[in-house]
C-alpha cells in the first residue's frame, strides 16, 4: 500500500504565495518521478512541474513563478510546490503523483493523492 497525502491549498489573492506538499509513504521500494498536476472542470488534468531522476521539469505557464523540490525523510518522501505571484488561470485541484515500484514488482505504477483545492481571486 501506498499513500500520497496532500496539503497546503487554499484560497489566495493574484500575487500572493502558496506551498502545497505531499507526503508519500508506504510500500515503496524506488521512485522513478514525483510530480504535480492540475485540473479544472472540463478539462483534462495537465502536469504542472515534475522531478525525473534528479532533473526538474515545468510548464511554460508556470516558469519562474513555481519551484518543485523533494525530500527523502526516513520512511516518507515530500514533494513541495512553491507557488509564487499566483494568477486567477492558475486555480485549479492540485494533484500529487507518482510514478514508484512497489518491493517485489518487476513494473512501476502511477499513484495519485486525492487533490487540494487552489483558488486564486480577489
Amino acid at each position: 500500500q501506498v499513500q500520497l497525502v496532500e496539503s497546503g491549498g487554499g484560497l489566495v489573492q493574484p500575487g500572493g504565495s502558496l506551498r502545497l506538499s505531499c507526503a508519500a509513504s508506504g510500500s515503496i521500494f524506488s521512485i522513478n518521478a514525483m510530480g504535480w498536476y492540475r485540473q479544472t472542470p472540463g478539462k483534462e488534468r495537465e502536469v504542472v512541474a515534475n522531478i525525473i531522476s534528479g532533473s526538474t521539469n515545468y510548464a511554460d505557464s508556470v516558469k519562474g513563478r513555481f519551484t518543485i523540490s523533494r525530500d527523502n525523510a526516513k520512511s516518507t518522501v515530500y514533494l513541495y510546490l512553491q507557488m509564487n505571484n499566483l494568477k486567477p488561470e492558475d486555480t485549479a485541484v492540485y494533484y500529487c503523483n507518482a510514478n514508484l515500484r512497489a518491493p517485489f514488482r518487476s513494473t512501476s505504477k502511477d499513484y495519485w493523492g486525492q487533490g487540494t483545492q487552489v483558488t486564486v481571486s480577489a
